[in-house]
């Protein structure tokens, strides 16, 4: 199997998420199916079957969690440099509005772009990946084609 990249904050946010909902979520949906199962029938309880349902999401995310941890392959981005990689931050200008974005390039599973964490399979950061500081990307958008200038490249 493939290893799963991940930065310090991206494992330690899922490996709480995990801990969150075995010491916390499971127990709690054990009490309420319990509770429901002392209403009577089972067959036309609504309680019983949305106590149920809730508890099938809980152990399937419990078990992705488990999986992606298992075959983490944590990155420090502070002891890297160079080209932009997984972990960079890119500081990148809109060639055309002169906008600037901020992105760090992050994985599947802690990607957020409302947080400027951009999944490292997005068009966007394939683009990105291998280019220096000055370099101009070219990308296209739901939106049409976007050009960018690469203003700056930290990791940290």
């Amino acid at each position: 199997m493939d290893k799963i990249p991940l930065t310090a904050a991206g494992y330690k946010k899922l490996d709480e998420e995990l801990k969150h909902l075995k010491s916390v979520e499971r127990p709690a949906i054990i009490r309420a199916i319990s509770e429901a199962r002392e209403h009577g029938d089972l067959s036309e309880n609504a309680e019983y079957h949305s106590a149920k349902e809730k508890q099938s999401f809980i152990e399937g995310r419990v078990k992705e969690l488990e999986g992606v941890l298992s075959l983490a392959d944590v990155i420090n981005p502070a002891k890297m440099s160079g080209t932009v990689k997984f972990g960079a931050t890119v500081y990148l200008v809109d060639e055309d509005t002169d906008e600037e974005k901020t992105f760090q390039i992050v994985g599947e599973y802690e990607a957020d772009i409302e947080k400027g964490r951009l999944n490292m399979k997005s068009p966007l950061a394939r683009a990105l990946i291998g280019k220096d500081e000055g370099d101009s990307v070219e990308v296209r958008t739901p939106g049409g084609d976007k050009a960018y200038e690469i203003a700056k490249i930290e990791f940290k």
